[in-house]
Formats: C-alpha cells, structure tokens, sequence
C-alpha cells in the first residue's frame, strides 16, 4: 500500500505541477492519467494491470470535470486579516477541492468495476459526447453571444452531452448501456446543480467568477444516485472517499504554502501549493482504490470484443491529451522568441484543428503523423506483436506510464524555456527530479506488487 499511495502521490504532483502552466480542464487531465496509471499497476491486481489504458483515460477524464471552476480569489480569501474571511477561503477550497476529487475518484473506479461488455460500450456514447464538444470549440466564436445569458460555456457543455448521447441511441440502439446511462446522469446532475445553487438560490462562492462548483455538486449527486441505481457500490466508495480526502487536501495545501510564505524566503510560492495539492490528490485516490483493491470482484476481459477501444484510450492519452495541451505552447513563443513569427510560408504556426484558427498549422502537422503513426503501430501490434512492446501487461503499462511521464515534464519544460528564470527551479527543475524518482519507483514498485502476469499479448 505504501508504494502506491507514494508514487501515485508523486506523479500526481508532477501532473498538477504541469497543470499549473495549461490549466482548466486539460491541464487537470495529465494528473488524472497519471494517477490512473499508477493505480492500476501498483494496485497487484493482474485484471486491474491488464486495464492500465483505460485506467489511464478514465482518471483523466474524471479528474479534468473540476478544471471548470475557478478558485483563485478563495486562495485569496486565506490570506485576509479577517479570521472570518481566513475561515470562509478554507471551508471554500475544501468545497471546491471535494467537486473536483470525486469525479475524479469516479472515474478511476469506474475503470476499476465495469465488466468488459459495458465498459467497452462505453466508448460510444463518449465518443459521441467528445464529437459534440469539438463541434462546440468549432463554432466557439458565434456562441459567445450566449455568454452573460443562463447559458453558460459549460452548461452548453452539458445540454449537448445529453443531445448525443440520445441521438446516439436513437441511430443505433445497441450503444444503449451502462455509459450512456451514466453520462445522462451527470450531465443532467450539472444541469440540476447549476440551476439549485448558482440561479434559484443565488449562491455565489467567489463573485464576479463563473460558479462551476454548483453544477460540479449537482454532476457528483447524479453520479451517486446513478451509483445507487446500478448497485455500484465501490464506485459510491471511491466517489465520496476521494472527494472528502481531496477536500483536505485542496485546503491543506494553501496552509503549506501560508506556512512557507511566513518564511520570508521568495519563490514560486504558488507552483509549491499546485505540487504540494497534487501530491495530496494522489494520496487520496491511492488511498481510496486500494482500499477497493481488496475487496472487489475479480474482473474478467476475455473475450477481448471491441479491441479498438484499447487503440482508444492510448492514443486518447499519449496524443490528445498531450496535443491539447501542448497546443497552447506556439503561440506562447511567438510571444516570447523574436525570431518566431505566427506564419511560416503563409501557413499558421499552430491552427488548433478549427477553422477560425487555420485549423492545421505547422505544430498540428507534427501531431496528426504522430497519431497515425500511433495508431498504425497499435493496430498493427494487435493482429501481429510489435517486439518493441512488451508481451506483459505489467510491461506495457510501464512504458505507457513512463513514456507519458516524460513527455508531460518535457512539454513542460519546452513550454516555458523561453521565460525560464531562477524562480522556475521550484517548478520545472523540482518536477523534472519527482520523475526520476518516480521512473525508479514504478519499476521497484511494480516488482514488490508481485502480480503474476501470464496474460496473452
């Protein structure tokens, strides 16, 4: 238990450390996959290990819903010379901390539970989900007339999750499952929140900021009632115990950072916070799943139907995640490097595949051969093995986690070179050490978890 709960701590840091620079819903996805990872090869379950890649996908999409809060001005709110202002900052980030937790924890959970069948139906309806809010990022620009209007960003994000998932069941009917069910709940569940706490009652907990943690709670209430429905015990577990725990761990983090501010000594006092509440969200999620971990069922995943999905979920990790986040370094450096122009022989440094940036730049060039090549190798890998890749799942996992580990710190560290200053070792130099312990810990880890891992390629 020991090694989990370190090293999912530790990459988890890493994550929310590099989230910091990206931020919002992408950046809080890369600790997610990384937690994910980890829970599932240090948890010493051979069916866990052998899901590595959805567990991976899952934690990233549970632990990115909370990227659409803000909480700056809470942190605020802690350093008021007002105890009463210093106590509603805290009881705000342990709020804001639990709504972003929980799903988080869900997700993991989820990944962790589902039989084969269903899980692998899942990717469906998401699919679907994920094709409607890239329409929506398409036209992002005529639909900021809805801003200031009940219809939010999000809320949008909501309303168009239940448009295709249903529309989804209605042109094929065999998409119908557990996953769809589940994303009606919650989208739903935001619905609900968001109209409860943020329009009838008119609670706002940092105004004039968006409240993103009243549809957050309305998302986790539909997640649970879905939960209670299902007989999804251990995902309710992990949805409540990783919320509480990351409650705590959200606040506690400010007060580290308070206690340090108190030392006079000057840094990037913030980025130690973002570490610091990363290492404790991995604490939480380790702690939670491998309490899981000894009790639940043992999961079954022959036969193997739909091997597509497992193509899915690692390019979903290794290319989308890191390309929507990554993205947003060119136009970063244009900024800073003066040799660096926004168009190269009339062709847009990066378009961010939608029309109104020139949908396919220079840097989007890079990343769609990178997903064909991926793509092609995986592919490839399931009717005849790759050599390069491992026959164990222990093995595969392992270099997907550590393949995803470095390109997330390197990402990093190319994103801010051309700002680089002292105050960036606590950032980037301190993240760029957890990975080498971390690149240590997931092979000696792995080793002492002791899973036997006999399982086909």
């Amino acid at each position: 238990m020991l090694p989990l709960i370190l090293l999912t701590g530790l990459s988890m840091s890493i994550g929310w450390g590099v989230r910091g620079q990206f931020g919002h819903e992408y950046g809080a996805a890369l600790a997610g996959a990384l937690g994910g990872m980890v829970v599932a090869l240090l948890s010493g379950r051979a069916d866990w290990v052998r899901r590595v890649h959805y567990f991976a996908m899952f934690g990233a999409i549970g632990w990115a819903f909370g990227g659409s809060m803000s909480y700056m001005k809470n942190l605020a709110f802690t350093q008021s010379s007002d105890s009463a202002t210093v106590l509603y900052g805290f009881a705000s980030l342990f709020l804001i901390g639990f709504a972003w937790a929980a799903p988080g924890g869900a997700g993991v959970a989820i990944a962790a539970r589902l039989d084969r069948e269903e899980l692998t139906k899942f990717f469906e309806p998401l699919c679907a989900v994920l094709a409607a809010w890239y329409l929506q990022d398409v036209f992002h620009g005529p639909l900021r007339a809805l801003r200031g209007t009940v219809l939010v960003e999000t809320e949008l994000s909501a309303a168009l999750a239940i448009v295709a998932v249903l529309l989804l069941a209605l042109v094929r009917r065999k998409s119908w499952g557990i996953g769809s069910a589940l994303i009606l709940h919650m989208a739903v569940g935001w619905w609900l929140g968001f109209l409860l706490f943020n329009v009838i009652l008119k609670w706002h907990l940092n105004p004039p900021r968006e409240d993103g943690w009243g549809a957050m709670l309305g998302m986790i209430a539909g997640i649970l009632i879905f939960c209670a429905r299902k007989g999804l015990k251990e995902v309710a577990f992990a949805t409540i115990a990783t919320g509480l725990m990351g409650g705590v761990a959200f606040s506690l983090g400010q007060g580290i950072r308070l206690l340090a501010m108190a030392s006079g000594l000057k840094t990037n006092w913030h980025s130690v916070m973002e570490q610091t509440q990363g290492l404790l969200f991995g604490v939480a999620l380790a702690v939670a799943l491998g309490l899981i971990a000894r009790r639940a069922a043992k999961l079954g995943d022959d036969p193997p139907v739909r091997r597509w999905t497992e193509v899915f979920s690692v390019t979903f990790v290794m290319i989308v995640l890191t390309y929507l986040n990554f993205r947003k370094s060119p136009n970063d450096w244009v900024k800073q490097i003066a040799t660096l122009t926004p168009e190269m022989y009339g062709i847009r440094i990066s378009g961010n595949l939608v029309p109104s940036g020139g949908f396919v730049g220079w840097f989007d060039m890079i990343y769609l051969g990178l997903a064909a090549v991926t793509i092609g190798l995986l592919v490839l890998h399931l009717r005849r093995r790759v050599p390069f890749i491992p026959e164990s799942w222990m093995g595969k996992g392992q270099l997907m986690y550590l393949a995803f580990l470095w390109a997330v710190v390197g990402i990093n560290f190319v994103h801010v070179l051309p700002r680089f200053t002292p105050q960036r070792l606590v950032t980037e130099w301190v993240m760029t050490v957890n990975a080498m312990l971390c690149t240590v810990l997931v092979v000696i880890g792995s080793v002492s978890a002791r899973v036997r891992d006999d399982s086909p390629v």
